[in-house]
């Protein structure tokens, strides 16, 4: 496949503010067109009847249907593209089922620009590879071509974070009846209020959480963080 032409992304996320980030994501990889974003399982089967997709952004918590229910959907009705599951989701039979259904790579919220780039960007490498030969004559050139559907490993996240406290942190919030103040935070995670208050940032600037401000009494408020999902 040339450069003459964008492979066209279809997004499907029905969190608003992520359905805008990703799709703002998507339009600034090179190579790349979102022709519709979308929140639900009906929508989506309707734009896939719509437009040529070539790739679905598919996030895998959807009001009306799980998006591996999607995919299956997909298939059955005969639409080929791709999909790449952007989600929450860390149930490893979730992550099986995913592989078994062919999903192309797997993109664990929160991440930044930088982790997505880097994935559309090996998908578009993989899709040029496809084009450029008919026949694999090699192992090599088989693995090869499994790599590059797959693409990267590095999450990029900022320097000085790890995806282990971050994933603990996210769960802090995401379980919690009620919003957590950056101390509460650390005192469940067993870490610093700083490094509490840093991570819960990232969560914020990622649109997957959301601060305000707690009134207790005279003085400065306190932030609270909560889950936006």
């Amino acid at each position: 496949m040339s450069d003459e032409y964008d492979l066209r992304v279809l997004v499907v996320e029905d969190e608003p503010i992520a359905a805008q980030a990703h799709t703002e994501y998507v339009s600034r990889v090179p190579g790349f067109v979102v022709v519709d974003t979308v929140g639900t399982n009906r929508d989506a089967m309707v734009a896939l009847q719509r437009h040529p997709v070539d790739v679905v952004l598919l996030d895998l918590n959807l009001p009306d249907r799980h998006g591996l229910d999607v995919v299956r959907a997909m298939r059955a009705a005969g639409y080929r593209a791709d999909v790449i599951a952007v989600t929450s989701a860390r149930d490893l039979e979730v992550v099986r089922t995913s592989v078994s259904l062919g999903v192309v790579q797997y993109v664990l919220k929160p991440f930044v620009f930088a982790t997505l780039r880097d994935r559309l960007l090996a998908y578009r490498a993989y899709r040029d590879q496809l084009a450029d030969v008919a026949e694999l004559g090699t192992q090599s050139e088989v693995d090869e071509m499994f790599a590059g559907a797959r693409g990267p490993v590095d999450t990029r996240l900022p320097k000085g974070m790890g995806e282990e406290l971050l994933s603990k942190v996210s769960r802090a919030l995401r379980e919690a009846d009620s919003a957590r103040s950056a101390s509460e935070i650390a005192e469940l995670v067993g870490v610093s209020r700083v490094t509490a208050r840093r991570y819960a940032e990232y969560l914020c600037d990622t649109r997957l959480a959301a601060r305000r401000s707690r009134y207790a009494g005279a003085g400065r408020p306190e932030v609270e963080y909560f889950w936006s999902r």
